[in-house]
């Protein structure tokens, strides 16, 4: 049986010329079409990629990349893909690398050390990539400074990176300052904090800034309620809080663990924000759909997943581009959780004991 144009079946791969036979044109020109270059007139491109179509040619990236240097292919290592700034920064990096012509090899790793992140590090580097995209939302179990060995280009979406590496991030202490200024500035006079876990380099950031914050303004921080990032964590300490009379102002460290807090409130009966205003962390999509809708902290992960590409890139071009941060800033998106305290509101230096 004779192989129909395209069949794999009894026939050697069809080869550049082939498609140049076809489509009556030189291989050049096929290789100028196969590798997206401008300088080929639409007609002719139409005809050279209908060649390609009907013979099932398919052009050879291995010879491309060795010939170019490029392989058009960024590694991004990931330590969880369970939170939502992770995934939606993840989109943003493949729609960025789809853009500029790159794809994306993703390596999920789930040991969070620097030993694990430098194993995956290497691993990619001995891949056909061009650079690589470090995403940590976890510190180092190990405590170790951050140091990866020589390779390739690499850009890290964390603040904690330390001097030496192209850095790119959301400007996790103006967030949590845009939080507790709000609260206080309706008036309420301690602001209790549902922080997210102590791996977290952001849940560490934002602690921080809401601690510092609350003593520039004269005021002695309540002790850190310890979440998970799940609706759960904020639930439980929501019953806690709720019970208190004196608690009138919570910032949860992201959306989830704020809808938690707010479910507690409603089953003790305690009014949001009548009695209780609640702020959250990330601005999801379903934010503004919470009862009430919630006031947050708006993350652009879309800049920061485009940028982390743009800078990557730029690195893959020159490799003597200096290293630097880049912060993306935050922003705050009042809604109808927050308001005034209420009149019968107790002194802040006067809480007692949490139990």
């Amino acid at each position: 049986m004779t192989p129909t144009p395209g069949s794999r079946t009894g026939a050697l791969r069809p080869s550049m010329a082939d498609v140049a036979r076809l489509a009556g044109v030189s291989s050049q020109t096929v290789s100028r079409v196969s590798n997206g270059q401008a300088n080929v007139d639409e007609v002719t491109r139409a005809r050279v990629l209908e060649a390609m179509q009907t013979l099932g040619y398919r052009p050879n990236g291995a010879a491309r990349a060795l010939k170019s240097g490029r392989f058009h292919t960024i590694g991004v290592i990931m330590t969880t893909l369970q939170t939502l700034g992770n995934i939606r920064t993840l989109d943003a990096i493949a729609t960025e690398a789809a853009r500029a012509g790159y794809s994306v090899l993703l390596m999920p790793i789930s040991d969070p050390t620097l030993r694990g992140v430098s194993g995956a590090y290497q691993r990619l580097s001995a891949q056909a990539v061009d650079g690589a995209v470090i995403i940590l939302e976890a510190r180092f179990l190990d405590r170790a400074e951050f140091a990866l060995p020589p390779g390739i280009p690499v850009v890290v979406i964390d603040s904690g990176a330390g001097p030496g590496y192209t850095v790119v991030d959301t400007d996790q202490a103006l967030g949590a300052r845009q939080a507790t200024e709000h609260l206080l500035g309706l008036g309420h006079r301690q602001v209790w904090h549902i922080a997210g876990p102590e791996t977290s380099f952001s849940a560490a950031h934002r602690a921080e800034s809401w601690e510092r914050t609350l003593r520039g303004a004269g005021i002695t921080p309540p002790p850190l309620l310890r979440g998970n990032w799940a609706a759960e964590s904020g639930y439980r300490h929501g019953l806690t809080l709720g019970r208190r009379a004196d608690v009138t102002a919570v910032f949860a460290a992201n959306d989830e663990m704020a809808l938690g807090a707010m479910r507690a409130l409603h089953e003790l009966g305690r009014d949001v924000p009548g009695d209780v205003s609640i702020v959250g962390f990330d601005d999801m999509d379903v934010a503004g759909s919470f009862w009430p809708p919630l006031t947050t902290v708006r993350q652009d992960f879309a800049a920061v997943g485009r940028l982390s590409i743009q800078k990557l890139l730029t690195k893959v071009s020159d490799a003597t581009t200096a290293a630097g941060t880049t912060i993306v800033p935050t922003k705050l998106v009042i809604r109808s959780s927050t308001a005034p305290p209420p009149a019968k509101s107790l002194p802040a230096q006067t809480l007692p004991a949490l139990t």
